[in-house]
């Protein structure tokens, strides 16, 4: 049986560190109030975590009357973590320190060879930035790693991932663990990039919320109820599989997915292809476009109507309080009227749609915020049941203040 006196001493030193990354600066005669507990056990605590390094004093109160007391907060340099969003095309990786802030970042193409070659790299640069992170910041003690696929709750291995060939043969979660020799933990980019503008952005009264990633692939994020919806096997949002757009029953909708097949990348460069003759890159044909490229606006907007029926699709389904278009396809402006016009065009009631305001920063938000909980856990709850330390989220700015 596990001994009470210790539970309570970890339940305490939980709520203390809570209430200083919450509303730190603060005194301990605050942090006392916030959780209960007595100033005696308070100032305890607190001298504990002062003389490990993980707080400090930053000035007293000030306006108040009789003696002015000390303040404290995080130690923002105490720990780090990493997170990465390794795409088909690019993977960035991003070093921060305990309030959020993002102190390092490298962005390399995603090495085309796929599968091991893939996992070396990402282990490779989550080194790099470490290394080239402020020297006093410790090391990152988690990683969370945001990938274009469904990782099995079971195997650890990463389905649905074709933009990466060979990866979904591995078991890359152990392979990141044994090399890194930390906690690694994987989740869908997409589903990060979710969690990221829900944390990021506030949007603390927007608990239904779906984030739609247009780019080499498409996919959502659906946050319900303030937490994220993985669905039984972990695949809650793979949206190009939607059975419309290119016919479902194609063998090549079962690899790519019938809608991904209409509303991405190589949607748009064939469509204009077959329009033309011609073969331009995604950036280009939006320029063209812009320039008055008649072939080039068609493709555009026969994209737009397909990625309007999928807004109409969900929210008739999960009748959101917020979809957020994110992606590097998805936050282009030419492409968001235009859904937004098809939209009121093909659903009776009004939805609210935004485009993303992290860009492609949202899932290594998302990223950082579960590996920031995640770390806090192991590091002041010491394994204990049932309890939850959510961390603050920070600026946007102080989040992006060491980016690439």
């Amino acid at each position: 049986m596990a001994d009470p006196s210790n539970i309570s001493r970890r339940m305490s030193l939980s709520a203390v560190v809570q209430a200083i990354a919450s509303y730190g600066p603060i005194s301990r005669a605050s942090v006392s109030k916030i959780t209960g507990l007595s100033k005696q056990t308070v100032s305890e605590i607190v001298g504990n975590l002062e003389e490990e390094g993980w707080v400090r004093t930053v000035g007293q109160t000030e306006g108040h009357v009789g003696r002015r007391a000390v303040v404290y907060e995080i130690v923002p340099d105490a720990a780090s973590v990493a997170s990465v969003d390794l795409g088909g095309t690019k993977i960035r990786v991003a070093i921060c320190n305990l309030t959020g802030a993002v102190v390092s970042e490298l962005v390399e193409a995603t090495d085309k060879s796929g599968g091991l070659a893939v996992v070396n790299q990402v282990t490779d640069l989550i080194e790099r930035a470490a290394a080239q992170a402020n020297p006093v910041l410790k090391r990152p003690r988690v990683a969370v790693i945001g990938v274009p696929g469904a990782p099995d709750p079971s195997t650890g291995r990463i389905r649905m991932a074709p933009n990466i060939p060979g990866v979904g043969k591995l078991d890359a979660p152990a392979l990141w663990r044994e090399a890194l020799g930390i906690e690694v933990f994987v989740e869908n980019d997409v589903n990060l990039a979710a969690l990221g503008e829900h944390w990021l952005t506030r949007r603390g009264d927007r608990d239904d919320l779906i984030y739609v990633s247009i780019g080499t692939g498409i996919g959502a994020g659906l946050v319900i109820n303030g937490q994220l919806h993985r669905g039984l096997n972990g695949a809650a949002g793979e949206i190009g599989y939607l059975p419309f757009g290119a016919d479902p029953f194609e063998p090549e909708s079962l690899k790519v997915g019938a809608l991904e097949r209409v509303a991405a990348t190589h949607a748009i460069t064939e469509l204009y292809a077959r329009k033309t003759g011609k073969t331009l890159d995604v950036p280009d044909i939006f320029k063209a476009a812009n320039e008055g490229d008649v072939s080039a606006r068609e493709t555009l907007e026969d994209i737009a109507r397909q990625v309007a029926r999928v807004m109409a699709a969900l929210a008739a389904v999960l009748d959101p309080s917020c979809i957020v278009i994110g992606g590097s396809i998805g936050t282009r402006d030419e492409l968001f009227e235009t859904v937004l016009k098809h939209v009121s065009r093909c659903f009776p009631r009004p939805v609210t749609i935004e485009k993303s305001s992290l860009g492609n920063h949202a899932a290594l938000a998302g990223g950082a915020s579960v590996a920031l909980s995640r770390l806090h856990l192991s590091l002041f709850t010491e394994g204990l049941k049932g309890v939850e330390i959510a961390v603050p989220p920070p600026s946007i700015d102080t989040f992006k203040k060491g980016a690439a």
